[in-house]
């Protein structure tokens, strides 16, 4: 199976997913201004919306949206009921509804935050982005989402908070989704999926991490270490 991905953004959650469930993924880069691929593909072809992820399978049939493919890998992988319960359970509920939340919330909210376009409305709109990461704050239920399996929804979690720094979101502010990260950034296959994509840590034992370009044209002084 084939990733479309571009380094550090949503498409890190299923990348994440594939590394802990050990299925075997390759990584296809994608051109945020021309749309063409590592390969020399017109990703416009493969994703008419432009954006990351896409999975393309190995009969050719390609699935977006990051929910749904988080869920689908871990359907196809022999350990994935660890990351997703099983069709009929409340877990599987749980998990789904969390991923729905992170998405409407989360996701799109960030994003905007990057959007110079949106600046007139950036301050109401990280106002909300805070309320909403108060309240997931207030309800991990343990080391985790909904308890102690890491499951999709932590993986998605775990990457849209990686983007706080760049936003001005203070995450020090929520004591739980701090040490929820470090948590996360500390497990041997998120490590591999941050390497592999070329990220750095802000510093020795950080939990947040971006490529290198990224982190010295934002003028931080430092040494940017390798997870």
């Amino acid at each position: 199976m084939k990733l479309y991905m571009h380094a550090a953004a949503c498409s890190l959650s299923p990348h994440i997913v594939c590394r802990e469930l050990d299925i075997d993924i390759e990584l296809i880069a994608v051109d945020r201004k021309t749309h063409r691929t590592s390969r020399g593909e017109d990703y416009l072809a493969i994703n008419g919306n432009g954006y990351v992820p896409a999975l393309m399978l190995d009969d050719g049939k390609v699935l977006t949206e990051g929910p749904a493919i988080v869920q689908f890998l871990a359907d196809s992988a022999p350990d994935g009921r660890r990351m997703l319960p099983e069709i009929g359970s409340f877990g599987r509920n749980q998990v789904q509804s969390l991923l729905n939340f992170i998405t409407s919330e989360l996701h799109k909210p960030m994003v905007m935050l990057f959007n110079a376009d949106y600046a007139s409305v950036h301050e109401p709109m990280r106002a909300t982005v805070s309320k909403r990461l108060e309240w997931i704050d207030g309800r991990l239920a343990g080391p985790y989402l909904t308890g102690e399996n890491f499951t999709v929804a932590d993986a998605y979690l775990f990457v849209c908070l990686n983007w706080s720094p760049w936003i001005e979101i203070d995450l020090d502010r929520f004591a739980a989704l701090s040490a929820f990260m470090k948590r996360v950034a500390a497990r041997q296959a998120v490590r591999a999926a941050l390497s592999e994509e070329g990220l750095m840590a802000f510093n020795a034992g950080g939990s947040f991490f971006a490529p290198i370009a990224y982190i010295q044209s934002a003028g931080y002084e430092g040494s940017p270490v390798r997870p």
